[in-house]
């Protein structure tokens, strides 16, 4: 069997020679012989002009006579390759001012493999032709699940890296939009679910949630759609503290609104919608969704009652006022969000708002009395001289009836 390298460029680089890691003993990312190796890995066969590949490798870093850097450059690539175990003379040549890779070694490049899979599926005139609607698909999903993560990830840096990135990222939406589109036709929920959860993972908030949800709806897995509903908009503030697009949650609720559930006695439905935790003491704790529902309904029933509500965020800041680091929280979060659960009274709701902030709705209330729940919370969460201390702000619902 030829000898072969196998490539890595979506997520996490990595090379293998014939099987085996091709990496030197606590390789630094930014090191010269993995941007030169990328850049002839990812160019290989055509190869890369002397002076273009200078740019690529060494471009404005301060490095005199960049001819000669580069030729040293090599020089030491070569010699690392050697002690990596690579037994092919001459493995980077240089010819009529092109530098390739030997041709004697076989290149596998997953982002190669992306394109000819994606051009595949592009070649495709699948008009009423089942065995092509097939074959397109299969190459649309084949590029799909071939990109894990963005091109060169750690390396978004460097320029020409940054360019690939770009247009990668475009083409992935292409095939993800493609093959979801066919996977509808054929009604296969079951892929378009794996799909949708790969296309998040790798490209997390960018609304592939939303094919993760439809699937789940339209094979009528109800309990599974709620709870990933809420649980993805508690990931988006969370994990990256910004509430999901608009356009986000309008096609989550409209597919939310097309649940067919099945015909039950009220007694059962009455049984499911009760509460079971078993601790009812304290406020009612529950997810972004479902704190963002009860806040409308709550604004609808002033009109009719005329009862006072307050809405108050509660952030987590240091001594100075200002917000903490992620990295600093987790000694606090979980005695935080306790102290407001059991400072509030049974009616009250609250919900996490990112790691750092709570909401809390408060009905039939009084400014007062919202001043006298901050002074009960702070009584549980400020323990000794800790220098950690919760802001409050506090506005009132206002009923525009």
């Amino acid at each position: 069997m030829a000898n072969y390298i196998k490539a890595q460029m979506f997520g996490n680089f990595s090379m293998l020679y014939n099987g085996e890691p091709l990496v030197a003993e606590k390789m630094h990312r930014d090191s010269q012989f993995n941007r030169l190796m990328q850049v002839l890995i990812h160019y290989s066969g055509a190869g890369v002009p002397k002076d273009k590949l200078e740019e690529m490798i060494i471009g404005d870093r301060d490095m005199d006579e960049s001819h000669t850097s580069l030729r040293i450059i090599v020089y030491k690539a070569k010699q690392k390759l050697q002690k990596l175990g690579v037994n092919v003379d001459n493995m980077i040549q240089l010819e009529k001012g092109i530098y390739n890779l030997n041709p004697e070694i076989l290149v596998v490049e997953d982002a190669k493999e992306f394109l000819i899979a994606y051009e595949s599926a592009e070649s495709y005139d699948p008009i009423n032709h089942k065995e092509a609607i097939d074959a397109c698909l299969e190459q649309y999903l084949e590029a799909c699940y071939l990109y894990k993560g963005e091109f060169l990830a750690n390396y978004a840096g460097e320029q020409w890296v940054a360019h690939e990135a770009k247009r990668y990222r475009k083409i992935f939406k292409l095939c993800v939009e493609a093959a979801a589109g066919l996977l509808r036709e054929k009604q296969d929920w079951k892929e378009l679910e794996h799909l949708g959860s790969h296309a998040s993972r790798v490209e997390p908030f960018c609304d592939w949630e939303v094919l993760t949800m439809e699937a789940l709806v339209h094979s009528n897995q109800y309990e599974r759609a709620t709870t990933f509903y809420a649980d993805t908009i508690d990931s988006y503030l969370r994990d990256c503290g910004i509430y999901p697009s608009t356009k986000m949650i309008d096609i989550m609720d409209s597919l939310g609104n097309q649940m067919d559930h099945p015909v039950e006695i009220l007694g059962d439905i009455q049984e499911y919608l009760t509460e079971h935790s078993g601790n009812f003491v304290g406020g009612y704790q529950c997810s972004f969704p479902v704190f963002r529902g009860i806040y409308q309904m709550t604004l609808r029933g002033m009109e009719r009652t005329g009862q006072n509500a307050f809405l108050m965020l509660c952030t987590l800041v240091d001594g100075n006022g200002k917000l903490m680091p992620d990295s600093k929280l987790y000694d606090y979060v979980e005695r935080f969000v306790e102290s407001i659960r059991v400072s509030l009274r049974h009616g009250d709701v609250y919900t996490a708002y990112g790691n750092a902030q709570c909401l809390v709705l408060l009905t039939n209330t009084t400014r007062e009395n919202c001043e006298v729940i901050q002074e009960r919370i702070n009584n549980r969460f400020i323990i000794g001289r800790q220098k950690v201390f919760i802001k409050y702000h506090v506005n009132s619902v206002i009923c525009d009836s």
